[in-house]
């Protein structure tokens, strides 16, 4: 599983202007099972994106086929771990730690 913070590397002007395509963005990510929650940070200086199902490789690709990249307006710092315990409604996403 991976956490993905997202941070502002621009003004919000800026942002703003890709906040729609990166919107459909999320859409497809998660249509496609990979993102399971997402959202900006307080106060609003970035983001942050649960996503799960993918390797590493797959997770770079995505996050720099995000608008926000594209347009360089955020960085992204890309934390995975081992989601050994969760809430019965995202079970289906928990690991075994690695032997």
């Amino acid at each position: 599983m991976f956490v993905l913070e997202l941070t502002y590397t621009a003004p919000l002007e800026r942002v703003d202007a890709f906040l729609d395509a990166h919107v459909e963005w999320l859409d497809a990510q998660y249509a496609a099972g990979v993102f399971l929650a997402s959202g900006r940070k307080n106060p609003r200086d970035g983001g942050v994106i649960l996503a799960a199902g993918v390797d590493r490789a797959e997770i770079e690709r995505i996050t720099a086929a995000d608008p926000f990249s594209v347009g360089d307006v955020c960085t992204y710092r890309i934390t995975e771990f081992h989601a050994t315990k969760t809430v019965d409604g995202i079970a289906a996403y928990r690991e075994e730690l690695p032997s």
